[in-house]
């Protein structure tokens, strides 16, 4: 006996909520915010694909009925036994084998597949495209409904900042596919594909940092939008990395790239929500990032600008302001922060700054410091702020997070160096020169009598005086 009911297709031993090895089921606070934002009490609403069990929960609370379509057989019995007290079905299969006549009535108010439409069928479907599993979707759908579709990017930020293996190293659910089972590739396309499936979208997000940890989806990818973003995609990326995660984003936003470029898309067909999911997650106002203000400064060697702003930071430190560089938010003269309060003094303030600094390779209108300890008492020497002297550790080296960022920092360091060497060949040469002139061996020849003498008579004083 089974809680679900058996339509064709299924995976009798795979999990998409507990996986082996693959990705887990679609999940996070955006993909709850987008839910919460569009379903209606008297929704009809059906599930189509593996979400997290809380998103699940979430929808069997806000709505008359909620059914599913999972594919894996263990997960239909676990969230049957979910929904043991909602009104709802849960069918196991794939999603080829669910017909429309599966569910009596006009259809379903609301189709929910944030996950994607990939899995949606398992090996035994063949033939069977992204397209293909679309339109069957608009199938079950009543006229004048609602579709919340999630896709993820198959070019995103992580292809710029990771090295692709996946082709090499197959997970378990990367099955042979026929050559037209693809999903579209690109934001574009994606948008031409829901649209020749004859919906009409009414809003598209931006999906970070992936489709499965939805932590934040955004109309917009700029200004602290931006931020956040990228934020988001450096927290997923901690590891080594072909570049710097964070710089990245804030230099795609900087193009009007960060949006094709997301990690995942959601797209809203048949209602409205707000640009921002969740609300709160990116502050308002105007103003600049001073951790932005500050590199960008960094780069061009405005020394004037820096000399300007940091004293004007470190006195607002001192009336009470708890915030590093990257947690401030800078708007003419004044500031305010951009998140939490961080219970620092002005010296780490400004030490947290130069790591992050020098962890994204930027450029310096100085020779560069290999430690955090250098650069930091620069930047405090601005605001009269002396910073006492410490013994090197090797252990204070901030090494570049990406690789392109430690080879230019490897490239300005030898440029540095051959700086360094081509003024001592010119010095060495110059005091060579000095040297062979008549003037320096006139001198020579008569101070050395007369530096021989004052050791001699130095001597005798000194016998005299024992």
């Amino acid at each position: 006996m089974t809680r679900s009911n058996l339509v064709g297709g299924e995976l009798l031993n795979w999990s998409d909520l507990h996986p082996g090895d693959g990705r887990p089921a679609v999940s996070g606070p955006a993909a709850a915010a987008l839910l919460s934002a569009t379903l209606k009490p008297d929704h009809t609403v059906l599930l189509a694909g593996p979400h997290a069990a809380d998103l699940v929960a979430l929808v069997a609370s806000q709505v008359a009925s909620v059914d599913l379509v999972v594919r894996s057989a263990p997960d239909a019995e676990e969230l049957a036994e979910l929904l043991e007290l909602s009104k709802g079905e849960v069918f196991c299969g794939s999603i080829d084998r669910f017909a429309v006549d599966e569910k009596t009535g006009s259809g379903y108010d609301v189709v929910v597949a944030l996950d994607g439409l990939e899995r949606l069928v398992g090996p035994d479907t063949t033939g069977f495209s992204w397209a293909d599993s679309l339109q069957r979707l608009v199938g079950l759908l009543s006229p004048g409904g609602t579709v919340l579709l999630g896709a993820a990017n198959a070019f995103g930020f992580e292809r710029l900042v990771q090295p692709e293996i996946g082709a090499a190293l197959p997970r378990d659910e990367d099955w042979g596919r026929d050559v037209g089972d693809r999903a579209p590739a690109g934001f574009k396309r994606v948008l031409v594909a829901v649209e020749g499936a004859g919906l009409t979208v009414a809003q598209t997000y931006a999906v970070f940092p992936s489709l499965v940890q939805a932590e934040v989806a955004l109309t917009e990818v700029d200004g602290f939008a931006a931020v956040v973003a990228a934020r988001a995609v450096a927290s997923r990326n901690a590891g080594p990395v072909l570049m710097d995660p964070y710089r990245v984003v804030m230099d795609a936003a900087d193009a009007g790239l960060a949006f094709e470029l997301a990690p995942a898309w959601y797209v809203v067909v048949g209602a409205e929500a707000p640009p921002v999911l969740p609300e709160d997650v990116v502050p308002g106002g105007e103003g600049v990032l001073l951790e932005e203000h500050l590199m960008l400064a960094l780069r061009c060697d405005d020394q004037a600008e820096l000399r300007r702003v940091i004293p004007s930071y470190v006195a607002w430190l001192r009336t009470g302001g708890a915030g590093s560089p990257d947690n401030v938010i800078v708007d003419g003269g004044s500031y305010r922060l951009f998140g939490a309060a961080q219970e620092l003094d002005v010296v780490e303030h400004l030490r947290r700054f130069a790591v992050r600094v020098l962890e994204s390779g930027c450029r310096q209108p100085w020779p560069a410091a290999a430690d955090p300890q250098a650069l930091t008492a620069r930047l405090a020497a601005m605001a009269g702020i002396t910073v006492p002297e410490q013994e090197f550790s090797p252990d204070e080296v901030i090494r570049p997070r990406g690789s392109a960022e430690q080879l230019r920092t490897i490239a300005r360091l030898a440029d540095e160096l051959a700086d360094a060497s081509a003024r001592a060949i010119l010095f060495e040469g110059t005091v060579s020169g000095i040297r062979r002139s008549r003037p320096y061996r006139i001198g020579h020849a008569v101070l050395n009598p007369a530096r021989v003498i004052r050791r001699r008579l130095k001597r005798v004083l000194t016998k005299v005086r024992r």
